[in-house]
Parts: structure tokens; C-alpha cells; sequence
């Protein structure tokens, strides 16, 4: 029997090619967005970024992108506070979401910005998915599910994508995505597939970009 949420297969080769073509093309960054009559227009696929802090985000966004230094991780987990928007060739936007957890910034800081995401996840009609980045080292947490039930009350579409797997044994792996699993069971907006990624292996990065070239 077949798990219900299944690993992501890679891609045969035309899909590959197409998720490699989109992704040869220009990203560049756009701007960072602090309110939400900030936020550019919404004529683009928009796919976002979203993960506890140091979750490997911007790693996994410069890996997709073949760039280093394209979004750029701060050693203060909490630290980056801005909606950072990528332009991805002509048709796409990339978009950062703040890293949640541990934020090591004032109280009243937190609260603004925390609203600010919560203002646009549920007011982006152009928000095809968001991919939700869960360290596989630790699986998912308390603060996850919170985004995840975030996402169900926004009707937002969410995949989940295990970081740094390259750092587990196949047996820890494993754990760590039937974890996974059992978590996004209780998510009617989760989308049924998990992809499993390594940004400094380039593990899953053919993968990821061709689900992304997919979304319409």
C-alpha cells in the first residue's frame, strides 16, 4: 500500500528539462517587503519559502537558483524580518518568508511581522503554493504544525520539503519522514507529496524545480 504521502519521484527527462530551463533564466532580487502595500504586483506565479529559522532556506533557494549569493541567511536566527521577493525569469516570483522561531528580536517586532505574514498568505490571490522546509535532522515541531494550521485556515496549498538530508542515515531518514507524514495528516491543506532535499549535495534540487515549473 502505497503511503499517502509519498516521497517526490524525480522528474523524467522533459520535465527535468523543463524545471532546468526556467531555472537557467535571470532571478534577481526584487525587494523586501516590511507592509503589505508594499507587496509588487500579483502577475506572476508565486511560489514561497517558509521555516523555522536556520532552516536552511536560503541555502536551499541559492541551490535551486545556481547562485551563492542570491537570498542571504543571517547568523541571528529571527534576524530577517522583510518578505523578500525574487523575480524568476519573466513568469515567476520567489518568495522568502521570514524564518519563525527563536526570534531574537523585541516582542512587539515579532508581533508585526508575524502579522504581516499571516496578512499575506491569506490575501495573495496569485500564492500557488508555499513549500514548507522542515530540518530533517529534528523533524517536524510544535511551531510547523502552528504554520501548517496557519496554512489550512488560509487555503493555502503547502508541500512539505525535508532539508539537510544528507546529514541522516537512511534509517533516520526514514523517521524523520514518517513523521512528517503523521503531521501532515492533520493538514487538509498539505499536498500530498514530501520532497526530501540536500542544498549542498544538490540532492532533490532537479526535483524541486521541476514541481515548481509545473505549478500553474
Amino acid at each position: 500500500m502505497e503511503a499517502r504521502f509519498p516521497i517526490s519521484q524525480a522528474p523524467d527527462r522533459l520535465t527535468a528539462e523543463t524545471g532546468r530551463k526556467l531555472f537557467a533564466g535571470p532571478c534577481d532580487f526584487l525587494k523586501g517587503v516590511v507592509a503589505m502595500d508594499g507587496l509588487p504586483p500579483d502577475n506572476r506565479i508565486e511560489v514561497c519559502f517558509a521555516g523555522r529559522s536556520n532552516v536552511g532556506k536560503s541555502s536551499l533557494i541559492n541551490a535551486l537558483v545556481g547562485q551563492k549569493n542570491l537570498a542571504r541567511s543571517s547568523n541571528t536566527p529571527g534576524r530577517t524580518q522583510e518578505i523578500n521577493f525574487f523575480t524568476l525569469g519573466s513568469s515567476h516570483y520567489l518568495v522568502d518568508l521570514p524564518g519563525y522561531g527563536f526570534a531574537q528580536a523585541p516582542v512587539h517586532v515579532v508581533e508585526k511581522w508575524q502579522n504581516l505574514m499571516k496578512a499575506y498568505l491569506s490575501g495573495r490571490a496569485t500564492l500557488r503554493r508555499v513549500f514548507l522546509l522542515i530540518d530533517a535532522r529534528h523533524g517536524p515541531k510544535k511551531v510547523d504544525e502552528e504554520i501548517m494550521a496557519l496554512l489550512d485556515k488560509c487555503a493555502v496549498t503547502f508541500q512539505a520539503v525535508l532539508t539537510k538530508t544528507d546529514k541522516l542515515k537512511k534509517g533516520a531518514l526514514d523517521k524523520a519522514v514518517e513523521q512528517t507524514r503523521t503531521a501532515l495528516s492533520k493538514h487538509p491543506a498539505a499536498y500530498p507529496e514530501i520532497t526530501l532535499t540536500s542544498a549542498e549535495k544538490k540532492e532533490g534540487i532537479e526535483t524541486l524545480r521541476a514541481i515548481i515549473a509545473g505549478i500553474e
